[in-house]
């Protein structure tokens, strides 16, 4: 599915008005479309309901003004809140006649009337950027402390759609409809905190208006077609050999993470390479890995000379996973650069990998094999020398130029994780909160590392291991709640969600 800028959804808009719609025609697509599908999501509870459609000035009032009349012919209480008086765009004004002639009552805003059981929020749409102007400001927070259940059509008002943002007391809504396609406030930090549930509303514009390279998301289908069928006479070495070299005394449990999230992905073979302390703690929690224990030094990581240990292994390995849990010192700095310089197959670069390499960048550039890198925004932040705020609020350009710069795939992580090799850019869109916890990072990067080794390519591995990773924790949320589901679930959920590939 698209993500697009205001920009792009306007450029859109306008090569459709060119060539098959004007104006109206399309606004009544979207209100329609629109209107259909909070009756298809609330069916009879709408019966009798009171229903305050709050309208503004613009374009987006027009699709407020057919979504009323429609709800209206269902059987809902509705009324026409008009927040900066009656229409002058001639669209939404037709509209708004339409609406009339059909008896939809209509009203001046007053807080009375956000005392109702849905409140549907036509005020701006994509056309909102910088902080709110009276009355506006005053009708957020009016509709924001109402209680009623908030559906905003096309992006909450106050949502900047282009860039995310969102302005003081921005309206929180229950559910967003997304006319069209998806827009970078549905997907980009702070603005998608307040979309709520999110469906998109198809309203008929052909796929010729669609003529710039857009941000994605990982859609199943893709994932799916990214896995061969499975052959009956295969054996482990089918399935590829994972090189995890993570892990230290105190941090054995990433270690664990990572290779049991790759067995259960289906990797063939995983051998652990890991500091001799760790292991008999490791061995405790892991039967079907090989271990490799290898030197360590005073403070329980690896100690350099692992890095001899790694180049014996570099034939047997199809795939590695570096970091997880290493610690961040001297030893362990030497190991990342030495396995980053003389692997012979794909890296998996993650956490205290990424932070060992953060004051030396331009090792990165210098690696023959393809690499991934898995940064939350404060590893992210280290590797290019800004904050974590300035990273989150431009994470798809942040994202991009770094993962072009260096060519890698950058896997930026958060709530709707970015993929990018530096062209194309994917958004993942499963997932929730009960992966905000220490462990979950260690998870992914042994799915990703599993997808390697077994044959995709490191941007399509990425690109699996996102969206399985989300989804593993979408059904542990479903299973033990989003505050009590933990990352030992979800590798434990993770061998039946194969199934979806």
């Amino acid at each position: 599915m698209r993500i697009l800028t205001t920009e792009q959804i306007r450029k859109v808009e306008k090569f459709c008005f060119e060539r098959y719609y004007n104006e109206a025609e399309l606004m009544l697509k979207a209100g329609t479309a629109c209107a259909e599908k909070i009756i298809e999501k609330y069916s009879d509870s709408l019966k009798n309901a009171q229903v305050s459609v709050l309208c503004g000035g613009g374009k987006n009032a027009g699709d407020g003004f057919v979504i009323a009349r429609l709800l209206y012919s269902y059987g809902a209480d509705v009324k026409i809140v008009l927040c900066a008086g009656e229409p002058t765009i001639a669209e939404p004004l037709m509209y708004y006649n339409e609406a009339l002639s059909s008896r939809v009552p209509v009203v001046d805003f007053a807080d009375e009337y956000t005392v109702c059981d849905y409140i549907v929020d036509c005020m701006f749409g994509i056309g909102f950027h910088g902080e709110a102007r009276p009355p506006f400001d005053s009708i957020f927070a009016s509709v924001n402390s109402s209680g009623a259940n908030v559906i905003s059509i096309d992006t909450p008002s106050g949502t900047d759609s282009a860039t995310g943002e969102a302005c003081k007391n921005c309206v929180r809504a229950d559910y967003t409809l997304a006319i069209s396609t998806l827009k970078m406030a549905h997907i980009l930090p702070p603005a998608n905190d307040f979309c709520g549930d999110i469906d998109t509303v198809y309203i008929g514009i052909p796929e010729d208006c669609y003529e710039d390279e857009y941000v994605n998301t990982v859609a199943k289908d893709d994932v799916k077609s990214y896995f061969k069928r499975i052959n009956k006479n295969a054996n482990k070495g089918t399935f590829g050999h994972l090189l995890t070299i993570c892990g230290s005394y105190t941090m054995f449990g990433a270690s664990v993470i990572a290779a049991k999230s790759a067995v259960r992905s289906g990797v063939g073979l995983v051998k652990m390479m890991l500091p001799e302390p760790a292991y008999p703690l490791v061995a405790a929690h892991l039967t079907q890995p090989i271990f490799r224990p290898v030197k360590a030094n005073e403070e329980g990581t690896f100690a350099s000379s692992a890095v001899s240990d790694f180049k014996a292994e570099t034939e047997w390995a199809t795939a590695v996973v570096l970091g997880c849990g290493i610690g961040v010192n001297d030893d362990t700095r030497i190991l990342c650069e030495g396995v980053l310089k003389n692997s012979e197959c794909p890296v998996i670069l993650d956490a205290d990998g990424i932070n060992c390499i953060s004051q030396s960048i331009n090792i990165i550039k210098d690696v023959k094999v393809p690499t991934v890198l898995t940064p939350h925004p404060g590893e992210m932040a280290r590797l290019i020398g800004k904050s974590p705020a300035e990273i989150q609020k431009d994470r798809i350009n942040v994202a991009k130029t770094f993962a072009k710069e260096n060519n890698v795939v950058l896997v930026l992580k958060g709530a709707n994780t970015v993929v990018t090799d530096g062209n194309s850019v994917f958004v993942n869109m499963t997932g929730n909160p009960a992966l905000a916890m220490g462990g979950s990072g260690d998870m992914l990067a042994g799915i990703i590392g599993s997808f390697v080794a077994q044959g995709l390519s490191v941007f399509e591995a990425a690109r699996a291991g996102v969206y399985i990773h989300g989804l593993c924790g979408d059904l542990a949320a479903q299973k033990f709640g989003m505050r009590g589901a933990a990352v030992c679930d979800m590798t434990e959920l993770l061998g039946a969600l194969m199934s979806v590939i």
